[in-house]
């Protein structure tokens, strides 16, 4: 297997993140020989895929995750990348809407479930009035499963607070399995890959209103072709084992 390369977010934000294999910096020579990895910047909810898609391609590939808003800002700011994963619609309309990138397609599903420490030491029992007064954390409202959140709550517990709210999901569930928080609000695949170390409440509606996962090729890309064959690989009947091992669920 490929080593999976991996441009740190924050590394992004700075700048820096050009994907780099661990050899120095990369002279306009080297350059010139060798092809520049194709970065994915995905959504953080899509960390856990990361192996699974460096696996199914021929192709080297850098991977960025963090914050869907955070990476179209990115773009939009003239960060490079070649493909942009976010996690439901409205941000991707964004970065179309900004010129970024363009036709994207809905390639998977997840719907978000609510998560405790595994041993539950504020006793939760749900999506229930058991949230009121816990240390409950949450997406931010500017990504989207914290838009998701505030959809749900308004629904099912209207004035629910939030001790913090987190730039990515990633960072929600590491207050929770590092008992900061009592409570928080992930997606399926999130909770499946912290395993035994939470615990899962099912949000009442959310398997039948999930978030849309979306991919498109960066307008700005050197590697338009390659981007699009990697888009079509995972969203190839062939990667839906990929995304129901995960959490997800593949597009139809």
């Amino acid at each position: 297997m490929k080593k999976v390369q991996r441009a740190a977010a924050a590394a992004l934000i700075l700048g820096t993140a050009t994907a780099c294999s661990g050899g120095g910096e990369t002279t306009a020579t080297d350059s010139s020989a060798v092809a520049e990895p194709v970065m994915v910047l995905a959504a953080a909810s899509t960390r856990v895929l990361n192996e699974d898609i460096d696996s199914m391609s021929e192709l080297e590939l850098s991977f960025v995750n963090a914050g869907s808003s955070t990476l179209v800002q990115q773009l939009i700011d003239g960060s490079p990348g070649d493909i942009l994963i976010t996690a439901d619609k409205a941000t991707m309309d964004r970065a179309v809407e900004a010129g970024v990138v363009a036709d994207p397609r809905v390639i998977a599903t997840n719907h978000l479930v609510l998560v405790t420490p595994q041993d539950n030491p504020a006793r939760i029992t749900g999506v229930d009035e058991s949230l009121r007064g816990a240390q409950v954390v949450a997406c931010d409202s500017q990504v989207p499963c914290g838009r998701s959140t505030e959809k749900f709550v308004e629904k099912l517990l209207p004035g629910l607070e939030f001790v913090s709210r987190e730039h990515s999901v990633t960072d929600v569930l590491g207050k929770v399995t590092s008992g900061e928080a009592d409570a928080g609000w992930v997606y399926s695949s999130d909770a499946l890959a912290a395993g035994d170390s939470v615990k899962v409440f099912e949000v009442p509606g959310a398997e039948e209103d999930p978030n849309e996962y979306l991919a498109a090729v960066v307008s700005a890309s050197q590697r338009q072709q390659d981007a699009e064959q990697i888009i079509e690989l995972i969203d190839a009947k062939d990667a839906d084992t990929m995304w129901t091992e995960h959490g997800f669920t593949p597009s139809k």
